[in-house]
């Protein structure tokens, strides 16, 4: 579903990506971590449209980004850290404005907007302000809204920022049953390693601006040479950079 070769970002002389390649299944939910600074989030905005790669392609469901953009956006959803919504609307009237915006029929609207409020837990919110939202309320709003013209692909960046562990326990359910069904496929960045270990199927590990290693759980294991091993330790012992004087650091 996703496909990235050989992806390159440069600033100058300065390469955040440099010659970055991975594929995402189908059905699959996809860890992608880093510690800050390793160019995770330039890659995703590069998968997402956002930016330019200076080399390198990016295939969307089938769909070259930089022949088709179009259609290759139009079959992803995408998530940031920070993402914005409008405090003036009603939740209905956000994801009313979200479903006009991707052109769905506003009957398939309606029927889908209150499946999604219910499913994650704002039905009785439908018709108050974002803006008295908590922060954690806005975080499942912004997914509804994702989920809202069923991409086939959605690409979050850090999806447990701000969700108490119920909205989260919820979060990583709906990934597990819409990636089970084939209904859906998930590209995530995250900082808890934890919740990446429960959910992702396969785990890709970047380091200033590579991947420096990938696979399924066993498989990081055994490439690291860590049997039994959590995903924190190899994430730490891959990413440990040691300055001159002082004691190695962990990624932060």
């Amino acid at each position: 579903m996703i496909r990235v070769e050989n992806l390159r970002k440069r600033y100058g002389s300065f390469e955040a990506v440099a010659g970055v390649s991975f594929h995402v299944e189908r059905g699959e939910v996809f860890g992608f971590l880093g510690p800050n600074g390793a160019g995770k989030t330039t890659t995703m905005k590069m998968i997402a449209g956002l930016l330019r790669p200076s080399d390198g392609s990016i295939t969307i469901a089938g769909h070259d980004l930089a022949r088709e953009p179009l259609l290759a956006r139009a079959a992803l959803g995408f998530i940031p850290d920070r993402p914005y919504l409008y405090d003036k609307l009603t939740a209905f009237e956000l994801l009313e404005l979200v479903g006009g915006l991707h052109r769905m029929r506003w009957a398939d609207i309606g029927a889908r907007g209150k499946e999604l409020l219910e499913t994650f837990g704002l039905a009785q919110w439908a018709d108050t302000l974002v803006e008295s939202f908590s922060h954690g309320m806005k975080q499942r709003l912004v997914f509804a809204a994702a989920l809202l013209p069923r991409p086939p692909i959605l690409v979050v960046d850090e999806p447990m920022v701000g969700l108490d562990p119920r909205g989260a326990r919820l979060v990583k359910g709906i990934f597990r049953e819409l990636c089970a069904s084939g209904e859906l496929t998930v590209f995530v960045s995250t900082h808890t390693l934890d919740v990446a270990e429960e959910v992702c199927d396969r785990i890709a590990i970047m380091h200033r601006g590579k991947i420096v290693i990938g696979g399924t759980m066993e498989q990081l294991r055994a490439k690291a040479r860590q049997p039994g091993s959590k995903l924190e330790e190899i994430f730490l012992e891959l990413t440990e950079e040691s300055e001159p004087g002082a004691g190695p650091a962990g990624a932060s």
